[in-house]
């Protein structure tokens, strides 16, 4: 008589105590979360003074802390068990976020928090250090480059008696004409130009000028100035 265990038998014992899917100590999971909350306020000191954009968000910024450590339980999670691992994908997968993001450079900091998750879950701490360091330095050279020669929009509003004055002011300036709308009370000019270092000290000497109503600085990425 052979043996009665079946092709399928031997497959989910081969694949249930597979010893890659093993059991986690008390002290890997401190040691993970701690790395991963490390690794996360790294992500959010470098978040915090690398934004350019026009409101910063603490509880957005927040979320990259929370995010890398729930990274890592869950790998720390699916790698104990493949049953486990298989459940969780099929529970994450029907999750939808709907969350706007304004910012194309903001999903960048979701994968960094994300990539630095899963390498702390696996315990790959030096891909978790040395890659942070490596992300957060290349952040911040690429950050000290993006105010030189940024294209901004210059809207002027003034009455009849500074058209002379204006047109003067803008003659030492480079800049191309939108567009200029005539009401009865005013005009209103729209201009494109590139400025370099943020120097924007040129819009108070301009709504200082008899006759000017208003001036607004505006950049394409939706910085604001006045």
């Amino acid at each position: 008589m052979g043996d009665n265990t079946s092709f399928q038998d031997l497959f989910k014992k081969s694949v249930l105590h597979l010893e890659a899917f093993r059991n986690i100590s008390y002290i890997d999971i401190i040691i993970g979360l701690i790395v991963s909350f490390l690794a996360g306020l790294f992500i959010y000191y470098v978040y915090s003074k690398t934004f350019r954009g026009v409101v910063y968000s603490y509880n957005y910024n927040v979320t990259f802390v929370l995010m890398t450590m729930i990274t890592t339980l869950i790998i720390m999670t699916i790698s104990t068990n493949i049953v486990l691992s298989l459940g969780m994908v099929g529970a994450l997968s029907i999750v939808r976020y709907r969350t706007a993001v304004k910012d194309p450079l903001d999903t960048v900091y979701m994968f960094w928090a994300v990539s630095a998750g899963i390498a702390t879950g696996a315990k790959l701490y030096p891909v978790t250090i040395i890659g942070s360091l490596a992300v957060g330095l290349a952040l911040f050279w690429l950050s000290r480059r993006k105010v030189r020669g940024q294209p901004y929009l210059l809207v002027i509003r003034h009455n009849e008696s500074a058209t002379e004055d204006v047109r003067t002011f803008l003659r030492k300036m480079n800049y191309q004409l939108k567009s200029k709308t005539v009401r009865k009370d005013f005009t209103e000019l729209t201009l494109e130009m590139r400025l370099r270092d943020d120097n924007t000290a040129f819009v108070n000497e301009l709504s200082a000028l008899n006759g000017v109503l208003d001036v607004a600085l505006i950049n394409y990425s939706g910085d604001y100035a006045q």
